[in-house]
């Protein structure tokens, strides 16, 4: 068994391996060899046991390989409103998810992010992309996961908690604060633990950015040299406040301020125009797509098939109160073959299953920076993968395997989980955590950050449950 250290190797053999390389070649009765943080080799079975026979050896026979899912889009600590807010009207971003995050301890939201790291684990993602507050009370919380991360402190200078009362306020002291807490992220985690924890640079949304913070974030990225994110035309409002200030829509915004360019994942772009879309397609930016999250009340409106046309990369995350990617691919292909403003408006069969499947991590690793390192399973890559135990009934017969695990996959063909060369699931068992406590430490978090907010806010309200 591999543990991640360096002359540590193993050989998985007798797989469906699904590659995901350029050719996007399936090896029956294939093998990968891992040696180290790193894949050294993948071929038939026959093959790689001859070339390296005294490696360890995992017989996978009945199982399929492939590359772990990259999560491009979570918040998880936001867990903490689940089974609250999906079935809630009105505004959950301003309403409900800024003030309980802040309402929150750092214990309570390290108690929840570990929670996210589990689902995602068994779930079969090896990345988490995770943009969002306070990020250096409970990030190490998520590293000790063996998750690969990149974090990101969500900067705004608009005094967020008056927002869900109609006041758009900016203060440059409040930016300030989060500037400081992006710069002690960065000196505290980016690129440790092998480079398997990298920092990005993230502005929360165009409406609660101001022309200054916009250019601040941007010096810091530049700086560190390091990508960006936004959230980009996620709601109504936001829309309204941008058109209100600026007289422009939120991508227009983001471009005055030289916030677009091939480095940027903007997430959701629910209300983009046409003109938006072929903005941001031409800057080369990556759309982050959360279609389970964003389909809770209705399938989502976004512009798919449009923003397909366009050609632009398109990126899957889950968003907030689920870390299943597998839920995300199903939902994924059904909104993207609905094809809203595409040329094949009106359901179809594109995207394939296996374009689908491209967005969970080809995609997302190219969306990273980080395709020479992750994505697919070819020698010389890092040793991100999971192991899919093929005889469910959920998943047989198979005729088409690509097609199964996109359409009806779920976290429990997930037998086994490999970052960076080391099992962090292996037979079903999570090895970096003891999940019993994970799961009862969430609880207890949730109640407590739930029942101070309700103390606090002094107009919202507990749930039917915690009252």
């Amino acid at each position: 068994m591999t543990d991640g250290k360096e002359g540590n190797s193993l050989l998985i053999t007798g797989a469906t391996v699904l590659t995901l390389d350029d050719n996007r070649e399936i090896i029956d009765n294939g093998a990968v060899a891992v040696a180290g943080d790193r894949i050294i080799a993948v071929g038939p079975s026959d093959d790689l046991r001859q070339r390296f026979p005294d490696m360890e050896t995992l017989d996978a026979a009945g199982k399929a390989v492939m590359p772990g899912f990259i999560n491009s889009h979570t918040h998880a600590v936001l867990l903490v409103l689940r089974g609250t807010v999906e079935d809630m009207s009105g505004d959950a971003i301003f309403g409900y998810m800024t003030p309980i995050s802040f309402a929150m301890t750092d214990s309570e939201r390290r108690a929840l992010a570990r929670l996210g790291c589990l689902e995602a684990i068994r779930s079969g993602t090896t990345t988490l992309v995770e943009p969002f507050r306070f990020i250096t009370g409970y990030a190490q919380g998520m590293v000790e996961t063996g998750m690969r991360l990149w974090l990101s402190e969500n900067g705004a200078d608009a005094l967020t908690l008056k927002i869900r009362h109609g006041i758009y306020e900016h203060d440059r002291a409040f930016g300030e604060e989060f500037l400081a807490r992006i710069v002690a992220m960065v000196e505290q985690f980016h690129d440790t633990e092998n480079g398997r924890v990298q920092c990005q640079m993230a502005a929360h949304a165009p409406d609660v950015c101001s022309p200054w913070m916009l250019e601040q974030l941007n010096d810091l990225a530049r700086k560190h040299n390091l990508t960006r994110t936004v959230h980009l035309a996620q709601s109504p409002g936001e829309v309204k406040q941008v058109r209100t200030a600026y007289d422009r829509t939120p991508a227009e915004y983001l471009l005055d301020n030289d916030w677009l360019g091939p480095d940027v994942v903007a997430a959701h772009w629910t209300y983009c125009t046409d003109d938006d879309i072929d903005l941001l397609a031409e800057h080369g930016v990556h759309m982050a797509h959360c279609p389970a999250n964003s389909s809770r009340r209705g399938p989502h409106k976004v512009r798919a098939g449009r923003i397909l046309d366009a050609g632009v990369n398109i990126v899957l995350g889950t968003d907030n109160m689920t870390e299943d990617m597998f839920q995300a691919l199903k939902i994924g292909s059904i909104i993207h073959r609905g094809g809203l403003g595409g040329k094949n408006e009106g359901g179809g069969v594109n995207p394939s299953p296996q374009a689908t499947l491209d967005t969970a991590t080809r995609n997302g690793a190219r969306a990273l920076g980080a395709e020479a390192e992750l994505g697919s399973l070819e020698a010389g890559k890092k040793a991100d993968l999971m192991i899919l135990d093929l005889n469910q009934a959920h998943l047989r017969p198979i005729i088409n395997l690509v097609s199964s695990i996109v359409h009806y996959g779920n976290p429990g063909c997930v037998e086994s989980v490999m970052v960076d060369g080391r099992f962090v699931m292996r037979d079903r068992k999570v090895l970096t955590m003891d999940e019993d406590a994970v799961i009862a430490e969430a609880q207890e978090a949730t109640v407590a950050a739930w029942r101070r907010l309700n103390e606090t806010s002094g107009d919202i309200e507990l749930p039917p449950a915690l009252r």
